[in-house]
């Protein structure tokens, strides 16, 4: 684990735009389209319970997450681990606050209704993955 550079960190709030690979069991790469902000030591989206980039990182967390601008030409890869806060692992009141911090830095504001939100976090059984890297990379460092 390393600490993001100030300009990675910078990057990672400017933009939101995410390309996650995953592992499939085959050993072949599982790619999935994530929206996502810097958080914690590292990049963060929130993926729903069954979820095939989910289960893949449940068995090898190992993963890369491009974060792209808009227009695709500046990119950072955060090559790691992904750590995921679920409601197998976390308790209750902790993941609802993950889970806000997540919207809140892959979105860059709040939501307009926390108790509505936080209830289709529960209804989509849904989890928090950070990707904590242990390499960075691309365009934009």
């Amino acid at each position: 684990m390393m600490p993001l550079p100030n300009d990675v960190k910078k990057f990672a709030t400017e933009n939101h735009r995410g390309v996650l690979t995953s592992f499939r069991r085959n050993g072949m790469p599982q790619l999935s389209v994530v929206t996502c902000g810097e958080y914690r030591d590292g990049v963060a989206f929130s993926t729903t319970a069954g979820r095939a980039k989910l289960l893949n990182l449940q068995r090898d967390a190992r993963c890369s997450l491009m974060v792209s601008k808009e227009d695709w030409w500046g990119y950072i890869v955060f090559e790691g681990k992904a750590a995921i806060l679920s409601r197998d692992n976390t308790p209750a009141d902790e993941l609802r606050d993950a889970l806000r911090d997540v919207y809140r830095a892959a979105t860059g504001g709040d939501h307009s209704n926390w108790p509505e939100y936080d209830q289709a976090m529960v209804d989509d059984r849904r989890a928090a993955v950070i990707v904590v890297p242990d390499q960075i990379y691309g365009t934009a460092v």
